[in-house]
């Protein structure tokens, strides 16, 4: 067996619990001992129950918690790409096999969906063109 990692994260909803992994017991087993509750969006690093986190746990945690928001902004712009893909499926969808019904299901839903991202989306450029202006000034 490869050599196990000294804490385990559990990913959840908005960060992880983190487990410090243990093997050094007399039946060999693995034991894992909650220790902390990692926030991934303020970064808050707090102790679990009456246990304590060593600094050298706190450098692991810090540093899993860089690594995973690289890879929650990656999966984010993942994501937009595939909806880029799929607003191009769609389209192709409704003008070439889409029928009648089918339309009439999602056609409001759609408009308002694209409506309201193509509101957000001019309103973010022109704020964004705004901001490089005052900048040259």
């Amino acid at each position: 067996m490869t050599e196990l990692p000294e804490l385990y994260f559990r990913v959840r909803e908005n960060g992880a619990f983190v487990f410090r992994v243990d093997t050094e017991n007399r039946m060999r087993r693995i034991d894992m001992d909650q220790i902390a509750v990692v926030n991934v969006r303020n970064g808050e690093i707090k102790a679990h129950g009456s246990r304590e986190v060593s600094d050298a746990e706190r450098a692991k945690i810090e540093a899993w918690l860089e690594a995973r928001r690289a890879t929650l902004h990656a999966r984010e712009l993942d994501d937009i790409e595939r909806t880029i893909d799929r607003l191009n499926l769609t389209a192709n969808w409704a003008q070439q096999s889409a029928t009648p019904d089918e339309l009439d299901q999602v056609a409001d839903r759609l408009l308002l969906a694209m409506h309201d991202l193509r509101s957000v989306l001019v309103r973010k450029k022109s704020q964004a063109a705004k901001a490089s202006g005052d900048d040259e000034d």
